[in-house]
């Protein structure tokens, strides 16, 4: 695939691709991509990991993964719920979820993630939240102009169909969940109004 098909827009997700891929461990065999959409990001990752899998409920988003994707035999795309789906436990090096969590049950998406990562394996969220203190609200303020500008500028698009949903939890919500599922993950909160978390898994 050319590199330009790798990068066809920029977005506040898309964004935060380059920080995803640098948290691949090195000598990864499979990945998993939850709420993959077109499938940019996995296509991102097949450069670095042998064997890809992208799950989606939408049945427009992975057609058009699946389109995208067709020379690339070890890229494979799953259309289904990804807290139902018939997916090998411990099957992954590594998981990702670009603001997709916020549409499932946050607190069952995390523990199947930890339930289909390998021991020594590295997760990697970023999600959606709502602001609720003041200073989550401060933030949000503060970032504003920040965000408009980039997006302005960077001509922030998207793929046309992606379903969209509206966060419950709010930031402070996310995190301390976070950290009672996900014991010793990193938490961050980024200007561009997205939050990420890393977490690898205790190697046996």
């Amino acid at each position: 695939m050319r590199q330009a098909d790798l990068r066809p827009y920029w977005n506040t997700n898309v964004a935060r691709h380059p920080g995803i891929l640098r948290a691949v461990p090195e000598d990864s065999d499979e990945a998993l991509d939850v709420g993959c959409g077109d499938g940019l990001l996995a296509r991102k990752l097949a450069g670095r990991v042998k064997r890809v899998v992208g799950i989606d409920k939408s049945p427009e988003m992975i057609a058009c993964a699946r389109g995208l994707a067709a020379d690339s035999p070890d890229l494979t795309f799953v259309e289904g719920d990804f807290l139902t789906a018939d997916l090998p436990a411990e099957g992954y090096d590594f998981i990702c979820s670009v603001t997709t969590i916020h549409h499932m049950d946050f607190e069952a998406a995390l523990i199947r993630m930890r339930e289909l990562l390998r021991p020594g394996g590295t997760l990697v969220v970023v999600g959606l939240a709502r602001e609720a203190s003041l200073s989550e609200w401060a933030a949000m303020i503060a970032a504003a102009p920040i965000v408009r500008i980039t997006k302005l500028l960077r001509r922030a698009r998207g793929p046309e169909g992606m379903p969209v949903a509206v966060p419950h939890m709010s930031y402070g919500q996310v995190r301390t969940a976070a950290l009672r599922l996900l014991p010793g993950m990193r938490y961050r909160r980024h200007v561009l109004r997205r939050y990420s978390l890393i977490w690898a898994k205790p190697a046996r």
